[in-house]
């Protein structure tokens, strides 16, 4: 049966009217004013390995609190955080990441590990207190080793200051939390990937909506061509789906974020289009869609009616993209009250795209605009970077690497170390900023000449920068993966995509009318993404490729800008490497 109580998402309601769109001002508040009204809202948090069930099997999750996924987190923009969080894991640091919070004036509380903060060892406590500037869909999850693959990520929810609207209507709302999850514990991953013989996680297990998935049954069993067996579920098991409850006629906004850790996913309701409204903390075009993909660390706000048979229920599906599907559709129901939950869809699950109809991607990631008032681009660049996005060996041990350089972190935070002028903490050399003229991205050599580095982009305060992301081929023949890439402290404009190695005679084909503003923005197959952003956020911030394996594979750079003109870094957050050495010289 499927569960009608005890693991349903209740709807909060909202009654906001539409604003008219000539109203450029009312667009803008977001943007440029906060409320007088902000509070600050505290919360004292301790991260702590347990058991829990995720898609019925039992298995070790890094919780928050006895809860996983963590707490949400809402709040009012203009409000500040503060996070006094604990670290109960017994043999290894910890650090949290507030995903697409810019953290503006408080560089330190980014949490990255290496980058902006020590981790906060096993014992420890650290306070988090930020600014949450924007409303908008946010999340967070750890930044040190692989840890949001253990599970340590929740939602962080924004809503429009006291007295502020959205500029667009709904009735109620929902929060999904999209995630991968594997049976294979998140240390025997980080082994594998690190070993020579390389060692691949492989694929997920199980997608979890809010951390609920099924294993070795299914909810749609009866329409399946599998052997899966249909799941039994009481309704208060860790693993019963939490369902979508609506009343007829109404609208609702689902807010949508990608935790997932490999998987490129896409999301569709059985019968009911999806009206796009929000990206990452930004208003968009409103457009319709009968289905959405969603890559690793984006997040968007849609809006569905509940304007079909009153008599009947409908699935929601999440499906894999950009890989050779291997795991089962993830699976919950809008439910149409009164009718009970547990009387299923007379339909199958909404059909995913085919994985590799990377068109059907292109055309939705083509289709989204900012909203009229949004911000735009400055209309030319002080400088411009090409990251090369390739797969190598390095001593027999498979990497990632940009333009030939595979990121490997200090172990002295760059804040620190660029602040107190600790030359010796990271390689002083700057990273290749392109790669050359003749090298082919349909068939890169086998074994170009790589590195290991951690050398930093050290970028003029307020310089517009432009960042060209730049696919290939990865060192299997004639396999060019997916790549969403995410940048802390800023969102940048993604002003278009491309096929085939990047040239001049591409830009005339970059938006600059009306640009999305995002902080996460996917690579396609062979093909080149162009960004710009501007460096007026002092600061130390990662930008790098949100796949977790990736990453923890060296897929990343690090950008730094104002850094002399941050103040008050907390002592905690340097208290490793050479700023602990430092600051203790100081201290007299």
């Amino acid at each position: 049966m499927v569960p009608t109580e005890g693991s349903m998402i209740r709807p909060i309601s909202r009654g906001l009217t539409l604003r008219p769109a000539f109203i450029i001002w009312c667009i803008l508040l977001p943007f440029i004013r906060l409320s007088s009204g902000a509070k600050t809202r505290h919360f004292k948090w301790e991260v702590e390995y347990m058991y829990w069930s995720p898609d019925c099997i039992e298995n070790v999750v890094m919780g928050i609190n006895g809860q996983f996924p963590g707490p949400t987190i809402r709040a009012k923009a203009g409000d500040t955080v503060v996070v006094e969080l604990t670290n109960k894991l017994p043999t290894e640091g910890v650090v949290i990441h507030w995903h697409g919070i810019r953290q503006l004036g408080t560089p330190w509380a980014d949490g990255t590990a290496f980058i902006s903060q020590c981790a906060i060892n096993s014992g420890e406590t650290f306070h988090y207190r930020f600014k949450v500037d924007r409303a908008g869909t946010y999340f967070y999850h750890g930044h040190l080793g692989m840890q949001r693959s253990a599970g340590l990520y929740g939602s962080l929810i924004v809503d429009v200051a006291e007295g502020e609207k959205e500029p667009f209507h709904y009735d109620g709302e929902f929060n999904l939390l999209l995630s991968d999850w594997w049976h294979k514990s998140v240390h025997e991953q980080e082994v594998g990937l690190s070993s020579n013989p390389f060692r691949w996680i492989g694929e997920p297990q199980s997608f979890l909506i809010n951390g609920r998935g099924q294993y070795n049954c299914s909810l749609a069993a009866q329409y399946s061509n599998t052997t899966s067996s249909q799941c039994t579920l009481r309704g208060n098991e860790q693993c019963a789906p939490q369902i979508l409850h609506v009343s007829s006629n109404k609208t609702y906004r689902l807010r949508v974020a990608s935790s997932t850790a490999l998987a490129s996913l896409n999301l569709a309701i059985g019968n009911h289009k999806m009206v796009v409204v929000e990206a990452d903390g930004n208003y968009l075009q409103p457009f319709a869609v009968n289905d959405l993909d969603i890559y690793s660390g984006e997040s968007y706000s849609v809006l569905i009616t509940a304007d079909q048979d009153p008599s009947k229920n409908y699935w929601l599906s999440i499906g894999v993209r950009g890989r050779l599907p291997a795991t089962p559709l993830g699976l919950t129901i809008l439910n149409y009250q009164p009718i009970s939950a547990s009387k299923f869809p007379t339909s199958p699950p909404p059909v995913t795209p085919r994985w590799d109809d990377y068109d059907h991607s292109k055309t939705f990631s083509k289709s989204i605009f900012a909203l009229m008032g949004s911000p735009k681009p400055p209309t030319s660049y002080d400088r411009r970077i090409t990251l090369l996005n390739t797969q190598n060996k390095i001593d027999g041990f498979t990497k990632w690497a940009i333009n030939n350089v595979s990121l490997a972190l200090p172990p002295t935070p760059y804040l620190g170390s660029i602040k107190y002028g600790l030359r010796n903490a990271f390689d002083q050399k700057s990273p290749p900023e392109n790669f050359p003229d003749n090298y082919d991205v349909m068939r890169p050599p086998i074994n170009p000449n790589s590195t290991t580095g951690n050398g930093v982009y050290m970028f003029g305060l307020n310089t517009t920068v432009d960042v060209i992301l730049q696919n290939a081929n990865a060192l299997k023949d004639n396999v060019s993966e997916i790549h969403p890439w995410h940048l802390h402290g800023h969102d940048f404009w993604v002003l278009g995509y491309g096929e085939g190695k990047f040239s001049t005679k591409d830009e005339k084909k970059l938006n600059f009318k009306n640009p999305p503003l995002r902080n996460t923005a996917v690579i396609f197959p062979y093909g080149w993404t162009a960004l710009r952003y501007v460096a007026d956020n002092p600061g130390v911030w990662a930008f790098h490729c949100h796949i977790e394996p990736h990453l923890h594979m060296g897929m990343g750079v690090v950008f730094a800008e104002g850094v002399h003109l941050v103040k008050s870094i907390p002592n905690e957050a340097l208290t490793c490497g050479l700023t602990a050495k430092f600051l203790d010289k100081n201290r007299g």
